[in-house]
């Protein structure tokens, strides 16, 4: 995975990373169905979302999906002199292709936007989850960070 040295360096860059593979199996799927109370059949019945759903087999929650973004950007965008990371959330999410069971996804990320803060920058990345052997990727989310490279008690808005 990339490292950056200093929010300079992660600045000088457009193309952020792309992260390793990640497997999306059942006990994933079942553990964010558990954590978020959604247990709709189509993420957690295999029979059932085989025979009578329209992917033929159980797929991701979309929230689930858009959390392993985070998980790419973790992987991706490390810098060595950030101290503490702010998450502004999310300006734009689209979600293009199911994520089905057994699926192996991985992120792309780009910074489309940036502007220096006091002891830090303001970010847009836009995080492109992709699906193996898949034309259209899941999901297309542009997320707002601060990154710091002061402690907190240093940074004076």
């Amino acid at each position: 995975m990339p490292r950056f040295s200093s929010l300079d360096d992660l600045l000088g860059h457009d193309e952020l990373g792309v992260s390793d593979w990640l497997v999306v199996d059942q006990d994933r799927i079942d553990g964010f169905a558990h954590i978020t109370g959604d247990h709709q059949w189509i993420h957690t019945d295999p029979e059932r979302a085989r025979t009578d759903g329209p992917f033929g087999a159980t797929i991701a929650h979309g929230a689930l999906t858009l959390s392993l973004c985070m998980t790419f950007l973790t992987d991706i965008v490390q810098v060595d002199t950030v101290t503490f990371v702010v998450n502004g959330g999310f300006d734009r999410v689209r979600f293009h292709t199911p994520v089905r069971c057994g699926a192996r996804l991985r992120g792309k990320i780009r910074l489309l936007e940036s502007r220096r803060l006091p002891g830090g920058a303001r970010l847009i990345l836009r995080t492109t989850a992709e699906i193996a052997g898949e034309r259209r990727p899941a999901c297309v989310a542009d997320q707002i960070l601060a990154l710091y490279e002061q402690t907190p008690d240093q940074v004076r808005p």
